[in-house]
């Protein structure tokens, strides 16, 4: 009788090393035993040869619910599965409702677990009305991070924090030990810049970059991250496309503080010449897709260690608000979730990279951004048995093919993709087999964050 539920083999990736002949042991959901050589007996055993066996994925960063009536988590948890994700942190702009009090954001909740098929962790945010005054009620509801906006994208759905109310929301963060994810653009310059780009009648590709020049960026992250400085609160950029901006936080983080930058795998991946000017309004995103220049000095700057992790800033608008032959007049996200593990390790190994990298972006340090490392982010003992078996099986991308994407359009279609992933396990579970989501709405649980002291 074998003492194990599952074993899993293959080349098993750790945050530091990989283990060539390797396997990891299951026992009631949860890893038991991470070896190398001949396994033990389980119960259930899957042999992947030379695949990669890694961490299940942890989105840090998930629009479910921006447009009413379109994904919902019934779909972005089926594009989850399907790209080797287990766990998604949802943002907190759904339309129609705000998540800014612990009534909505238990709501959000509940009804989120019976839809969701992968595990989901959930961020807070504030309505400018309240200030900080309703932190401790959604820490207590069980809030992974707060997230703020620096633009006004939208009064009500997506509102702006004013400068002196970010202060105090940090200051109430704080003494949490939980993490303020901020949306980095200074709202007066681009207003500013997008005014003159109206005024000069251009509306292609190129008119959306030009209302968002590089400085709208590092103005914003200069603030946020010395409000974080003298408040003490951890403070996390969710999304940069300029190099200057991950030297700003690397500079914060060699004096101490807890100065954390996330890197969308759009910035990693496209660029304003090759893919803006083909595509147009289905590669809108804010902020916006910058020149090759700039997505070679991320590469750089992830290279050395200056990127916490990768997100894929996850929305599935209808095909309709993504093509308005003026640039300006769609809506900004695109859907990723799907390929998100495969096209960040197509980046690392095309720059002789260790498949290493995408179990700390994508895993390990999510898992301590959102205070989830006491059972997410790694194939550890103890830890979630969250499995991701990414195998070479090359081939286009075609979002339309698989069935698990809500929307037919992906800006990555037709990229050559060398690995896809062959299997996914939540807990223990297989949820998708390389080819069918085998999991099922409301199998996925909400995953609360670890006291402060459990990062």
């Amino acid at each position: 009788m074998s003492d194990f539920d599952l074993v899993v083999t293959g080349r098993v990736v750790l945050s530091d090393h990989v283990i060539e002949d390797g396997y990891v042991a299951v026992v009631d959901r949860r890893i038991e035993r991470v070896g190398s050589g001949a396994p033990p007996a389980a119960r259930e055993r899957h042999d992947f040869g030379q695949a990669f066996v890694m961490p299940g994925a942890i989105d840090s960063q998930v629009h479910s619910k921006s447009q009413k009536g379109q994904e919902d988590f019934i779909w972005s948890t089926r594009s989850a599965a399907a790209g080797g994700v287990t766990t998604i942190v949802d943002m907190p702009y759904d339309d129609g409702m705000l998540i800014s009090t612990a009534e909505r954001f238990q709501q959000k909740a509940q009804d989120a677990a019976a839809q969701a098929r992968v595990d989901f962790a959930l961020y807070a945010t504030l309505h400018p009305r309240d200030g900080a005054t309703r932190v401790d009620e959604l820490v207590a509801a069980g809030a992974a991070a707060f997230k703020f906006s620096t633009f006004e994208t939208h009064a009500e759905r997506f509102p702006r924090i004013p400068t002196p109310m970010l202060y105090e929301a940090f200051g109430a963060i704080a003494p949490h030990g939980l993490m303020a994810g901020i949306h980095n653009e200074n709202d007066e310059a681009v207003r500013v810049f997008s005014e003159r780009v109206l005024a000069s009648g251009i509306t292609d590709y190129r008119a959306h970059t030009m209302s968002r020049p590089p400085i709208t960026e590092a103005l914003a992250m200069a603030e946020v991250y010395e409000i974080g400085a003298a408040t003490g609160c951890s403070t996390h950029v969710v999304h940069c496309s300029i190099g200057r901006g991950y030297e700003l936080c690397a500079s914060y983080r060699q004096q101490g503080f807890d100065s954390t930058v996330e890197a969308c795998i759009h910035y990693l991946t496209l660029t304003e010449e090759d893919d803006v000017a083909r595509i147009g309004g289905k590669a809108k995103i804010n902020p916006p897709v910058r020149p090759r220049v700039e997505r070679d000095a991320l590469w750089r700057h992830l290279a050395v260690g200056n990127i916490a992790v990768v997100s894929t800033d996850h929305v599935s608008w209808s095909e309709d608000r993504k093509t308005n032959p003026n640039m300006l007049a769609n809506s900004s996200g695109v859907p990723g979730l799907e390929v998100l593990y495969a096209l960040l390790l197509k980046g690392l190994l095309e720059r002789d990279l260790s498949p290493t990298y995408a179990a700390r972006l994508l895993a390990a340090n999510p898992a301590r951004l959102f205070r989830l490392g006491h059972i997410k982010g790694a194939l550890d003992v103890g830890r979630d048995a969250d499995i991701t078996v990414m195998g070479h099986r090359p081939g286009r991308y075609d979002p339309a093919a698989s069935g698990h994407n809500v929307v037919g359009w992906s800006p990555y279609e037709g990229i050559d993709l060398p690995y896809r992933p062959l299997a996914t396990f939540l807990r223990g579970k297989i949820a998708f087999d390389g080819k069918d989501v085998s999991a099922l709405p409301g199998q996925g649980a909400f995953v609360r964050p670890a006291t402060a002291g459990k990062r």
